[in-house]
């Protein structure tokens, strides 16, 4: 696989790279850096008549082609890098180690109907159905749920419910569900981020809870960089415009979306739903001075990598 962190030294950090929000390994981390990364990956990025890595308007319909493609291609390194510290049966919301049944931030799950929006290997949902939730679980990825069925089989669990399916068009019917959650997935993903909105409330009960985590929005003015460098503005926070890594061709290969805090807010209350808190995790100290790409101490201690949404859909 390429190198992708070290195509992104070449657009100074634009976007925030996130694989199911745990980091993207920077050059430094997966050994690649040194005198003159920065240079190579800003030759290697300049190449040819398309930029490889560029920050573009990109429909839903290319994003999602892209991103299914893309996380089909990589689920396998993915799951071999973070199946880990992931677990098996636990729901992590952040980098920054914030955990469901420490946080609490679903309430009560036991006897719910909760679906998981964007679940990849549906660590999460496992956990969730451990606690006595009634859980069902999609990803845009048939590999993805492939690695679902797979921990399954191989800890002799009772299969998931999973489904294969766009954040932007649930199949379900509305108010299907008392909970929908979601760990760093689907939302940076899509296009359409205010219809997603719309959907999950759709398919929720009035009172239900909507809670996700996504990178930190301002993590996009900087460079996705752990030292001094990456606490440097260098890209407007207000620019909506796409990370998008392309082939020759000019078809996009990767997609990640930006929205403000702003945006956020705007497109949940337009969905019905009633933003309860939004909670930013401090960096811990038990992650040491570095973990993944772009977060670290230095950064951790000054600005925030993850926001956590809560919310809560209009009635009873």
């Amino acid at each position: 696989m390429v190198n992708r962190a070290r195509q992104r030294r070449a657009l100074d950090g634009v976007g925030t790279r996130i694989t199911k929000g745990y980091g993207v390994q920077s050059a430094e981390s997966r050994g690649g850096a040194g005198p003159g990364a920065a240079e190579e990956a800003a030759g290697w990025a300049d190449a040819g008549p398309v930029d490889r890595v560029t920050r573009r308007d990109s429909a839903q319909s290319e994003s999602a082609r892209a991103n299914r493609s893309w996380w089909d291609s990589n689920a396998d390194e993915y799951q071999a890098e973070h199946g880990e510290y992931l677990g098996d049966a636990r729901f992590l919301w952040c980098p920054e180690g914030v955990y469901e049944d420490e946080a609490r931030l679903l309430g009560d799950i036991a006897g719910r109907a909760v679906l998981e929006v964007g679940c990849g290997a549906a660590q999460c949902a496992r956990w969730l159905t451990d606690q006595g939730a009634h859980a069902v679980a999609f990803d845009l990825s048939a590999r993805q749920l492939q690695h679902a069925r797979r921990i399954d089989q191989q800890s002799g669990r009772a299969a998931l419910r999973l489904v294969q399916a766009e954040a932007t068009a649930l199949p379900f019917a509305d108010a299907s569900f008392d909970v929908a959650c979601s760990a760093f997935g689907a939302v940076p993903f899509v296009s359409d981020s205010a219809r997603l909105m719309r959907e999950v409330a759709r398919v929720l009960r009035p009172g239900g809870r909507w809670v996700f985590s996504v990178p930190h929005p301002f993590r996009w003015a900087l460079p996705d960089l752990p030292d001094d460098e990456g606490l440097v503005v260098r890209h407007s926070y207000f620019d909506r415009r796409p990370y998008v890594e392309q082939d020759e061709d000019g078809e996009a290969t990767y997609v990640e979306h930006h929205r403000t805090v702003g945006d956020r807010i705007r497109e949940l209350t337009a969905a019905g739903l009633i933003v309860r808190d939004v909670v930013e995790p401090e960096y811990p100290d038990e992650l040491g001075d570095r973990w993944g790409g772009g977060w670290s101490a230095r950064r951790g201690r000054l600005v925030p990598g993850t926001a956590i949404f809560v919310t809560r859909k209009v009635g009873e």
